[in-house]
């Protein structure tokens, strides 16, 4: 449920540099840099993972995507393409058949943008962020805990484009378990993306549970009995956090946009659903910030803690050299051979000035254990 603290609401942005019709998209020329970070998949493998037809809410035969389209119109349904990490050429192709805007297929192929939701013309383009958690036997300074991806969908009046980056979020199940809802398939492509981002929230909900479970194992530890050094793993663990704070907090501005704001291509049946993907979506973003701060704190204590057994230390190493520097202050003074020095002639002189160190021993002992730092 939103409340005042929410983001407020901002137009649905409108995209800027408009091509002129007719006129074959585009993509802009990228630094070398960034060339070096796109999204690749396994040879031999093809960036078309299926592409159907929904009629009614019932899925067609498969067809070509350069003749699903026509065949949508047609028959009064839409298509929905699944693409898996397509590169320039493949999705350059499908761009221009569905007539999506360049800047979107852009941002389509070269990945690595932050939760977003822009319109084009009678078209939306939405990104979302996936992640995963990695299992692990235990949690190190150096172990990877939280996996993210991206996952891309293109949402038109006769068609939607789902394209995935990342070796996980895949959406072949979620296709299988839409199809046995017929009902929810009628209100149109935009049920797809629904699906598919209340898929990616729970999958939120799933790692934050996970993560939750290593932040209570680290909490035990800091706290302790035993003396532990945690403060590599509770940085490692934060440092991972953080790729699922970023992942789940810009999405909540998209959702609620689709969840409160009239799309031509969204029917109002399905805002109540894409409000409760904002719901979930809020909840999540509650519970990420609370580890945060919970791992910010029990960093805070393990370095206090760190520093109390240091100052415990140094106090016992300390005692202990004021209890050494008593014998060795006595030794030294006898031991420098004078010819003239009391009690150097008497039998009784050696046991007196042992048992005088073995007294001014046992007083300091006693005296540093009382003070607690022995």
């Amino acid at each position: 449920m939103s409340t005042r603290d929410d983001p407020p609401v901002a137009p649905l942005e409108l995209a800027s540099q408009v091509p002129p019709p007719g006129s074959p998209p585009t993509l802009r020329p990228r630094p070398a840099g960034r060339q070096e970070q796109m999204p690749t998949r396994r040879p031999g493998t093809a960036a078309v993972i299926d592409c159907a037809v929904y009629v009614d809410g019932r899925r067609q035969e498969a067809l070509r995507p350069a003749d699903a389209l026509r065949v949508a119109e047609e028959r009064g349904g839409f298509v929905w393409l699944g693409l898996y990490a397509p590169d320039e050429d493949e999705l350059g192709a499908i761009a221009e058949e569905y007539d999506l805007h360049p800047l979107a297929v852009e941002d389509a192929v070269y990945a690595h943008q932050r939760p977003k939701l822009e319109r084009y013309d009678e078209a939306l383009f939405m990104v979302l962020k996936t992640a995963t958690y990695v299992e692990h036997d235990e949690l190190t300074a150096t172990s990877e805990v939280v996996d993210t991806g991206e996952v891309m969908v293109f949402l038109g009046p006769n068609y939607v484009i789902t394209v995935r980056h990342g070796e996980h979020g895949g959406l072949g199940e979620l296709r299988h378990r839409l199809e046995e809802q017929r009902e929810l398939l009628c209100l149109g492509p935009a049920a797809v993306l629904y699906a598919v981002a209340d898929l990616v929230v729970d999958s939120f909900v799933d790692v934050t549970a996970a993560v939750e479970q290593d932040v209570e194992e680290l909490e035990a530890s800091v706290f302790s009995p035993e003396r532990t050094d945690d403060v590599g793993r509770l940085y490692q663990l934060k440092r991972e956090l953080m790729s699922l704070r970023r992942a789940v907090s810009p999405l909540e501005v998209p959702l609620q946009k689709l969840a409160e704001r009239p799309v031509d291509v969204v029917p109002d049946a399905m805002r109540s659903y894409f409000r409760d993907v904002f719901d979930h979506a809020v909840r999540v973003r509650d519970q990420v910030s609370g580890l945060d701060e919970l791992l910010t704190s029990i960093l805070q204590a393990s370095l206090a803690r760190t520093q109390m057994a240091d100052n415990e230390d140094m106090r016992k190493i300390s005692a202990y050299a004021g209890i050494i520097a008593v014998p060795t202050a006595i030794a030294g003074i006898y031991g420098m051979n004078f010819t003239y020095m009391p009690e150097l002639d008497e039998k009784w002189g050696y046991p007196a000035v042992l048992l005088v160190i073995l007294t001014a021993i046992v007083l300091l002992y006693r005296g540093f254990r009382r003070n607690g730092w022995l």
